[in-house]
């Protein structure tokens, strides 16, 4: 035997572990002789790669983690005091050991499934009660991505609300006082829909204006001041003028809420809640409002209601009525929440409950007093008369603090007009402030004493001091030490399925391996501790990480260039969209403003379409699934004056490789159109064909799907977007790349999130990926998700119908069940989906893209022992099905409508089904060993929707209210 010294662990082999013995079991079952022959059979050759993707050789995990030590060492963490919404904060370590680096939270679904995400629901309720309790608002939703995006859905929201007397008004006016990234994106947003943005004093700004509906205004301002807004709230009401305030939640434990001050909306972020900086992202951005306002409120929101057996359980509320949903009717595209970090930030809140968060508060107060007293005597002006944590000095130093600052490893916020911003934050010790005094007193000059007191009295002007409570519900004071906060934890995440126990065989939501290495880098300081607005030379490792990830990306889709600054694939869809849009202005083709969309396509698209100012035109798909090619014609020929763009997902949403792409794409650009492609299925493109060969010139890539960034339950994604050459003047600029989004010239794109480049953090996951798995093994992820769809796909052939397949047959990586038939025996596809939970699964996607059906995708991560569990319990549930069609089980009282029993009702003293309790808890026999148990009954969210609770209230007060 020869030993080589050379060989080491493939990592590709970790992730889709797949045997000689049984990849040709699998073949056999399938009808190809080989992977490449299925392969063959199932890709149309005409959209074949000629060549193989040109990557670095894959790295092992070690050698992976080693390099990407030394990449992470190139960001300088220096002590930062630039602020603008961005802070240090301290994640408590049994947060961060229990919820970020632990997979059993960051590998669940967004939780659809209500009954086995109760976890997650519970700590999402308990982030939109600190929201209602900080924000003194009626209503807030399950998060947002960033403060700006939130600070625009604002403003549409408001302008949708318009009252009658105000239904022409398209203006908007935003305090000057806001940060300035939130002014660049209100830009961005504010222009396709026709909304005119004005930025001014609010002091001076007319509020008889007829045109102007709707105001943001930030609290406390960005340059530090704390501002009664009560009195100008008042007179924006007087004159149907409706308010909007972007607020910063530390500081509302010590400050005036805004809805005390009558605030419409109240906007802001979580971040300072435990959750790292990161290089801005991902976190958690909360928007409350009114009660009233409920059903056009953005994004998710968790309500109470009860399950069957009448207990309490948790629900996304008003589900159907998510904007996305709307279509062509969308005033929002929101689809990714943040929901792990709202969960962190959740956790925070309850972890130090509101005596632990005033400390801090107060804490970062006194320390910004100490500075400002003691700076104040080496005679700097602070123009501040009311502050919390952030002052501005006017000095005529500034580049000599500047330099003296960097040398001593200080960053503070310089201004264009030459003033000093410098905030503090929950990080920041007295030793740090001493050390920032220093610096200031060498600067100016001064020779005395400094004299510090380590304590002084509270002192804040008495309007602007906050006299309600807080987070007064029993868990915000149950959970402060260590070993109960361990076990709220663990309790919460035991209640939830994710990919610890099982796959997700989510069609569409790519729910595959997140590997253990390519998460680790994400929580180091290096990564964690960046301010996203620091000098660039001081992120050297993450301009090299961003600058690799995008370079492999363009090798990937066949692009010219990438932009990572979208932070979600409905965002990436956005941007996308505007640098179409962009470059037919360019050319002066501002007419064109129609988007063809199939019928098939995701429901974002459309809403996407509507938010980038584009008239949606909807085509149809013929009996197969596929495109109308004839209709698309018509339709392209109808508008081709008008023709801006055609928005299409390949493979198709109905898991089919259309043989007429590059027919239809060349087709689109005969027409003067561009052809954008929705990259929620790159998960069976990349290594065998791409957008860019296909002949899109835009896509966005879901990295939360095909490139390993955990779901998170519901969030963060990231989704940026690949262009062709001619689309690179039309990517996303930022204020702080030097582009502000008024000034920029005709067709070019501002801003579409808070930081430069989005979340940034989590592109080290991506990287990691894509660098441990290399050009071959991205290939044969490829070709192993084409096989274990079509494995699923042979194992149920005769139990299920596959509604569409390609030409030969062959599914693409997911596949459509239709549950359909089972309705004449009183079965719903949510029956099969509530029954899978007593497997020990998790649903199919359920209802789309069509109704009535159930949409499988099992990745390339599982094994056959897995797929075959799964086949297992799918045909199990058809033989239950098919009990109720022949009479031999109740139509009504039978295991797919009682689904999911709980042990409670398994393990109750009375049983008063037609069928067993063991048929009911452990229909095969594996289940008697491994059990997962669904927390709740069926959710019963009609009710909760009749009854709508989202926030936090004590269980006997609920109790009365169901009584």
């Amino acid at each position: 035997m020869k030993i080589n010294l050379r060989s080491q662990d493939k990592f590709e082999n970790r992730h889709h572990g797949k045997n000689e013995q049984e990849l040709q079991e699998m073949l056999r079952t399938v009808g190809a002789s080989s992977l490449d022959e299925l392969i063959e059979q199932t890709l149309p050759a005409a959209i074949r790669l000629p060549k193989p993707l040109h990557l670095p050789r894959p790295k092992s995990e070690q050698e992976f983690l080693d390099g990407i030590k030394k990449l992470a060492r190139k960001n300088a963490i220096l002590k930062t005091y630039i602020g603008t919404g961005y802070y240090d904060t301290v994640t408590p370590n049994v947060i961060l050991r229990n919820i970020l680096e632990n997979p059993a939270w960051y590998t669940a679904y967004t939780p659809y499934q209500a009954e086995i995400a109760q976890g997650r629901l519970e700590m999402l309720l308990n982030f939109q009660t600190v929201i209602t309790d900080l924000t003194g608002m009626e209503i807030a939703n399950a998060s947002l991505l960033d403060e700006a995006t939130a600070a625009a859905e604002a403003m549409t929201m408001l302008h949708s609300l318009r009252p009658s007397a105000k239904k022409k008004a398209d203006k908007f006016f935003v305090s000057e006082l806001c940060h300035p990234q939130t002014i660049d994106l209100i830009y961005t947003r504010a222009k396709p829909i026709g909304i005119e943005v004005v930025v001014g004093n609010h002091e001076t700004v007319d509020l008889t204006d007829e045109n102007l509906y709707g105001v943001l205004v930030q609290y406390p301002a960005t340059n530090g001041e704390v501002i009664d807004y009560t009195d100008f709230i008042a007179a924006a009401h007087d004159v149907n003028i409706t308010v909007a305030v972007a607020a910063d939640l530390l500081a509302l434990t010590l400050l005036k809420a805004p809805g005390e001050m009558g605030a419409d909306v109240v906007v802001g972020s979580s971040q300072r809640f435990g959750v790292p900086m990161g290089y801005g992202g991902p976190h958690a951005a909360y928007f409350a409002t009114k009660d009233a306002y409920k059903r056009q409120i953005p994004g998710r929101i968790i309500g109470v209601s009860v399950d069957a057996e009448g207990n309490r359980a948790l629900r996304m509320a008003l589900q159907t009525r998510e904007q996305h949903i709307r279509r062509e009717k969308a005033t929002s595209n929101i689809c990714t929440a943040q929901v792990l970090l709202a969960v962190i930030a959740g956790a925070y809140s309850v972890y130090h409950g509101p005596e632990g968060i005033k400390n801090i508060a107060t804490r970062v107060h006194g320390l910004t007093r100490l500075f400002v007293d003691t700076v104040r005597k080496f005679n700097f002006e602070v123009v501040n008369t009311n502050y919390f944590d952030t002052v501005t000095i006017k000095t005529t130093l500034t580049s000599k603090i500047r330099e003296n600052a960097l040398k001593w490893g200080i960053n503070l916020r310089y201004n264009k007009d030459g003033s000093i911003g410098v905030s503090f934050d929950e990080a920041k010790t007295f030793d740090d402030v001493i050390a920032l005094l220093n610096l200031f007193a060498e600067v100016s000059g001064f020779q005395g004493e400094m004299v510090i007191d380590e304590e002084m009295d509270f002192t804040l002007a008495e309007n602007l001091v906050r006299t309600s409570s807080y987070l007064t519900h029993p868990v915000f004071s149950a959970y402060h030490t260590e070993h109960e906060m361990l076990r709220y934890l663990k309790s919460l995440e035991n209640k939830d399925l994710s990919l610890v126990h099982s796959m997700i065989s989510l069609g569409s939501c790519t729910m595959k391996l997140n590997a253990t290495a390519e998460m680790i880098p994400l929580t180091w300081p290096e990564f964690g501790a960046i301010h996203p607005f620091v000098p660039a030379n001081q992120a050297l490792g993450y301009g090299q990480l961003v600058a690799e990830l995008s370079a492999w990306l363009c090798e990937i889709t066949g692009f010219a260039a990438m932009s990572m600054q979208p932070n979600s694939g409905a965002q990436g869809e956005y941007a996308g969209l505007m640098a179409i849009r962009g470059y037919h202005e360019s050319r002066g083709d501002h007419h064109r403003n129609v988007a063809l969309i199939p019928s098939s396509a995701h429901g974002t698209n459309p809403a996407s379409a509507v938010m980038a100012g584009m008239k949606v035109v909807v085509t149809k798909c013929d009996e197969r699934g596929n495109i109308d090619v004839e209709d698309l014609r018509a339709r392209a020929e109808q508008y081709k004056d008008e023709l801006s763009c055609l928005l299409v997902t390949y493979p198709s949403t109905h898991g089919v490789y259309e043989e007429s792409i590059i027919e239809i794409c060349s087709m689109i650009h005969s027409f003067g159109g561009q052809v954008y492609m929705d990259g929620a299925n790159m998960n069976a493109q990349v290594g065998l064909t791409s957008p860019a060969s296909i002949g899109a010139d835009v896509c966005h890539l879901n990295l939360h799907k095909t490139f390993c960034i955990p779901h998170g339950g519901g969030g963060p994604g990231v989704g940026p977007i690949g262009v062709g050459e001619h689309l690179i003047p039309f990517l996303p600029g930022h204020v702080n790349l030097g582009k502000q989004s008024e000034h920029l010239e005709e067709g070019q794109a501002g801003a579409v999130s808070a930081a430069p480049y989005g979340s940034a953090s989590i592109l080290t996951i991506s990287y990691a990926y894509i660098a441990m798995m290399g050009g071959e093994g991205l290939t044969n992820a490829t070709k192993y998700a084409i096989l274990n769809a079509n494995y699923i796909k042979e194992r149920l052939n005769g139990h299920y119908e596959v509604l569409y397949t390609g030409t030969n047959g062959r599914c693409a990586h997911e596949m459509i069940l239709d549950c359909r038939p089972f309705k004449a025996a009183g079965i719903e596809a949510e029956d099969l989906a509530k029954r899978l939970m007593d497997y020990g699964f998790h649903a199919p996607t359920l209802s789309f893209p069509v109704a009535g059906t159930l949409m499988i995708e099992p990745t390339e991560s599982e094994s056959k022992a897995e797929l075959d569990r799964f086949c297992d319990t799918m045909i199990a549930i058809r033989n239950e099905v098919r009990e109720v069609e022949e009479g031999t089980a109740d139509r009504t009282d039978n295991v797919l409508k009682n689904a999911p029993h709980t042990s409670r009702v398994v393990l109750a003293d009375v049983w008063e089904h037609a069928y067993g309790r063991e048929k009911a808890a452990f229909p095969l026999p594996h289940l008697r060993f491994n059990k997962f148990w669904p927390s709740v009954s069926r959710v019963d969210s009609a009710f909760g929707d009749r009854n709508l609770i989202c926030s936090c209230i004590p269980v006997e007060a609920y109790a009365e209210e169901v009584e």
